[in-house]
């Protein structure tokens, strides 16, 4: 059956509609460094979207009573009973894992697809938003893309279409709304914002819309048919966001928000020959993320042997290895693959990045821990530097008065220092155009990690505005991740040679290229791009991380260690 969509062409199979299946597992490893569990008179413990599942069967075995509940709308039910199901037998009667099921008000979704591939999604999206629009009746639009600057180029070009329909005299006006994760939050918040009878909602949303939250008044869901993940290359021990298509599960996820409040469509602009191609879950992010997070709790629950513990969706052996490798430069794990202490057990006790961990117990023998404790409390919030669409310029020239040459660490340290020194004032947030409640947020951070280092007794301690020191122990923490400038003008890695870039939003971004660097981490778009850029002295890396370069198992010790002193 086509759909009247003019250009972009739709069809809907007979047999589709209501049937939405949710079923997609999300295993966030941030998660797992959570609190230990402790004893409770209670005989029931519940899971919440898969959290703390490590020490579970140890706990069962000290609790023959134990009740435990996975709560989760997009689990993959039958996955998580078959793991934690100990009836070695036949017999279903002596399972001691089931799946109850409670099903959600939901109404029938009619699903269209594509007849033919396009070229360029984001052009169909705005397509079919406008047909949208003037064919059908009430009811707000949703629409999928993979990232902010897809969103924002979409939200832009609706934008000038509604205006350009505006002219012709339709009565119905478009109210164009982004959301994403680093959008300020009181601009998400338009997106809940009640609107006229004469107006209609678009929503143009990244996954965060899929199943973080829950809009009413959606009626049309457009699905893009991709998703950014986050993915890590043991190879090249770089993690990247890379577009991927998505799978069955996010497909049939997106589409049930339109069945929310009434009777809903879902455009997918892709065909359902590509429908049935697409994998049946999301790969769960066990299987493509830096794993020394998860290797050093495992260690800390006094799982020694993590090559051969059971895990839900085993990881590839190389993203294992290559995680017990930076473990062991970071001093966390001895040459037996043990826990150091006290160096590695402290930095288990850190609910952050192992590297983020070392950089703060480091910061004591530096004589920064003060400097130290901002910087790694500001890296854990995304997005501190709000530009608003019809104030761009007036926003990054107001932000050029934090920026320092050093790079973008320092500069966040200078941003949390102003916002102190004018005693967290959200006004002076808003003429500075910063992110309020995330520097309130840094605050908080700042103070649960400042506890930490008190009951390590790491000094407390000030730089006093000397840079140095503060650079230097940020190399301490993140030596693995270095770059050097190649004459090519792109930036190289001293681990693999693998050619990087300066991510836009780096105050280094404009300037003259420091000849080294270090950074936080690696997104993929069209390039590979470092994020949280500083520039280092070569010969720091030689001083504080020698072990690293003459230890790696990558390149060879001798390459390695040329690639330092030949510049």
């Amino acid at each position: 059956m086509a759909a009247p969509l003019g250009p972009v062409k739709f069809w809907r199979p007979g047999t589709e509609g209501p049937g939405v299946s949710i079923s997609e597992e999300r295993q966030s490893l941030a998660e797992d460094s959570a609190p230990p569990v402790v004893y409770n008179p209670y005989a029931a413990l519940s899971i919440e979207q898969q959290r703390q599942k490590l020490p579970v069967f140890k706990i069962q075995r000290k609790r023959g009573d134990l009740r435990l509940i996975v709560a989760s709308a997009t689990l993959d039910a039958e996955k998580f009973r078959d793991f934690f199901n100990q009836n070695e037998t036949n017999d279903p009667t002596r399972d001691t894992c089931v799946i109850l099921t409670v099903e959600g008000r939901t109404f029938p979704v009619d699903i269209f697809y594509l007849q033919s591939p396009v070229p360029d999604y984001i052009k169909s999206t705005v397509e079919t938003v406008m047909k949208i629009h003037q064919t059908e009746g009430d009811g707000d639009i949703l629409a999928f893309l993979t990232g902010q600057e897809e969103v924002e180029t979409v939200v832009s070009m609706l934008i000038e279409q509604a205006r350009a329909l505006g002219r012709t005299g339709m009565k119905r006006h478009l109210r164009v709304l982004p959301m994403y994760a680093g959008l300020p939050s009181f601009e998400q918040m338009k997106v809940f914002e009640r609107v006229s009878r004469s107006v209609r909602k678009v929503i143009v949303a990244t996954n965060v819309a899929e199943t973080s939250i829950t809009i009413s008044g959606i009626v049309y869901v457009i699905d893009c048919g991709f998703v950014k993940l986050r993915a890590y290359n043991p190879r090249t021990a770089i993690e990247c966001l890379v577009v991927v298509p998505v799978s069955q599960a996010s497909a049939n996820q997106r589409a049930g928000r339109g069945g929310r409040s009434r009777s809903g469509k879902c455009y997918r602009l892709y065909t359902e020959e590509a429908f049935d191609k697409l994998p049946q879950c999301t790969v769960p992010e066990m299987q493509r993320s830096n794993l020394a997070p998860v290797i050093l709790q495992l260690k800390a629950l006094g799982i020694d042997n993590v090559l051969r513990f059971h895990f839900m969706s085993p990881p590839p052996a190389q993203s294992m290895v290559q995680a017990l490798e930076l473990l062991y430069a970071l001093g966390g794990l001895d040459k037996d693959c043990r826990l150091t202490e006290p160096l590695g057990m402290r930095i288990a006790e850190f609910p952050l990045n192992p590297m983020f961990a070392k950089m703060l117990l480091e910061s004591g023998n530096f004589g920064c821990s003060q400097e130290i404790l901002s910087i790694a409390a500001m890296m854990q919030i995304q997005n501190i530097f709000v530009v608003p669409s019809n104030q761009k310029s007036q926003a990054i020239r107001v932000h050029r008065k934090f920026a320092v040459e050093e790079g973008d660490h320092l500069t966040m340290l200078n941003v949390y220092e102003a916002f102190i020194k004018h005693n967290k004032n959200s006004q002076w947030c808003q003429e500075h155009f910063l992110n309020y409640k995330g520097l309130v947020r840094a605050a908080t951070v700042r103070e649960q990690l400042k506890k930490l280092l008190v009951k390590f007794q790491v000094p407390k301690k000030s730089s006093e505005g000397d840079p140095d020191p503060v650079l230097r122990c940020i190399v301490s923490g993140f030596f693995a991740n270095a770059a050097r400038f190649h004459s090519t003008g792109a930036y190289r890695t001293i681990r693999d040679d693998h050619e990087l870039h300066i991510h836009p939003a780096s105050v280094l971004y404009a300037e003259k290229p420091p000849r080294w660097v270090i950074y936080n981490e690696v997104i993929q778009t069209s390039k590979y791009y470092m994020r949280d850029v500083t520039a280092i002295e070569s010969a720091w890396l030689l001083e504080l991380a020698p072990h690293f370069y003459q230890q790696g198992t990558h390149l060879s010790l001798k390459a390695k260690r040329a690639k330092v002193q030949d510049q």
